[in-house]
């Protein structure tokens, strides 16, 4: 099944409700809430998605889809795997910053938006394992268990992303992220310079 392109009017929409979500969380409003707060009808909501549940799952995908392709533009003028690494733990920081705790809460309490942050957190980790991977290829990292090292920091990066992390230490997100980028970097220095 082939999925149509959002009209001008529904990507407008999305836009504006992920600007909502992202404020103010989603579990606590209605779909009448949120017809009222943009100014349109429930039916052109369900034009977006049949129902809540699904409207936030949309939502949230498209906010982790956005964050991500904004991520890779900027990792993509990395110079290498160190440069990788930072570039995209500190994007994360930046974006998830966008975000309150209210609308990671509420992302976390969904079954349905839960799975699509864990899918992203999965890949984050991915993503991480191969930067790890090309930065020993490269020499600039230790050789270390690639996929050990990319599923710990997977893990952290869940404690970041859900907030536990930056509650306890008390910091943002953006500063958790660069602490991140910190102590994978120095972990995995291989002690060669990389300029």
């Amino acid at each position: 099944m082939t999925r149509r392109a959002p009209t001008a009017r529904q990507a407008a929409l999305l836009e504006e409700l992920l600007a909502l979500f992202l404020r103010e969380g989603f579990a606590e409003s209605t779909l009448d809430d949120f017809a009222a707060r943009l100014h349109c009808s429930k039916s052109t909501l369900y034009a977006l998605a049949p129902s809540k549940e699904q409207l936030a799952r949309k939502v949230v995908g498209h906010f982790f889809r956005g964050a991500t392709e904004r991520i890779e533009k900027d990792v993509a003028a990395a110079r290498d795997a160190r440069d990788r690494v930072v570039r995209y733990l500190v994007g994360a920081g930046s974006e998830m910053s966008r975000a309150t705790a209210k609308f990671v809460a509420d992302v976390a309490a969904f079954p349905s938006t839960r799975r699509v942050y864990e899918r992203n957190a999965q890949a984050a980790a991915a993503r991480i394992r191969a930067f790890i991977q090309e930065g020993v290829a490269e020499g600039l990292f230790r050789d270390v268990h690639t996929r050990l090292v990319g599923e710990m920091v997977g893990w952290l990066i869940e404690g970041i992303q859900t907030g536990v992390l930056g509650a306890r230490a008390e910091v943002s997100d953006a500063e958790a992220f660069a602490a991140l980028a910190d102590l994978v970097l120095g972990g995995l220095d291989s002690g060669r310079s990389s300029l």
